[in-house]
């Protein structure tokens, strides 16, 4: 697809969303720049609809002075903060699908743990829900590990809001992000309005190279914590990921952001999962 189809494809999916809820809908709105293109597709079509900002207390300090600049942003904040988190289920490392099975492994019923080291035949005759071998050591970590950081900081805010205003989420996600995201936008498409939360997803077909070409082309804003070198501005300490990086993104954090970093590596005790998976954070430099 060309940028064009995916504009006028995303623009479609907007429209059929809207209008099928009547307008009541709302923008997730991070910040960042695939949610800043999306607030402003979506607000070009329906300039009233509001935009939602989870404070999540671990976003840039760029990203929430970004986005005070908006108009017609509601503020959400968590009912339990990071450090409560790890502290009750443990730290969110590799990715959601990891932990999560990392997490039932330590601590499922027997017969989910044996799922989990040696999968389990489907009626499709497909072997599935084991953790990789390569994982499998983490089950004697020194350290609790666990997905539910953003189901808490992140998602439960979302559903607790949309519960209360009867409003439907937009958000920015792309599939190409991870191999959850293509799964579930290959299962439900862009709209997904018979989920148990019904979700659109209108920047499904696009890729990174799309988002800068429509800020490029719009002359849009965008959060200026991309110029300091940052290429996701989700949570300023998240792990999920980190392993794959060439450069650790901690390394670049204690540069820019060096009280974050310290709060993270040492008062969150960050630096024991990042030791514990031999990854670099910063410690010397």
């Amino acid at each position: 697809m060309t940028f064009d189809d995916k504009l006028l494809l995303t623009k479609m999916r907007i429209q059929q969303w809207y209008e099928y809820y009547n307008g009541k809908v709302y923008v997730s709105f991070s910040g960042g720049k695939d949610s800043t293109v999306l607030l402003d597709i979506v607000r070009k079509l329906y300039p009233e609809v509001v935009a939602v900002f989870n404070d999540t207390g671990l976003e840039f300090p760029e990203i929430k002075k970004f986005v005070k600049t908006f108009d017609n942003v509601i503020w959400l904040k968590p009912a339990k903060n990071y450090q409560q988190v790890v502290k009750e289920y443990g730290f969110a490392i590799i990715s959601k699908e990891v932990a999560q099975k990392v997490r039932e492994l330590k601590h499922g019923t027997e017969a989910l743990k044996e799922i989990r080291r040696n999968g389990k035949i489907y009626k499709s005759g497909k072997l599935g829900g084991k953790l990789s071998k390569k994982w499998q050591y983490l089950e004697h970590a020194p350290f609790e590990i666990s997905e539910k950081c953003c189901d808490i900081l992140k998602k439960n805010p979302a559903k607790k809001f949309e519960k209360q205003t009867g409003l439907k989420p937009i958000v920015g996600v792309m599939r190409n992000e991870s191999n959850l995201r293509r799964v579930q936008e290959y299962k439900t498409g862009c709209n997904a309005y018979d989920a148990a939360r019904p979700i659109s997803k209108p920047l499904s077909k696009w890729e990174e190279e799309d988002i800068w070409e429509y800020i490029k082309l719009n002359n849009l804003s965008y959060s200026k914590i991309y110029d300091m070198g940052y290429k996701r501005t989700g949570c300023a300490w998240c792990a999920f990921g980190v392993h794959m990086e060439k450069e650790s993104r901690f390394k670049l954090l204690k540069k820019t952001h060096p009280k974050i970093w310290n709060y993270a590596i040492n008062k969150m005790g960050l630096k024991v999962p990042l030791e514990y998976l031999n990854i670099e954070y910063g410690e010397n430099e």
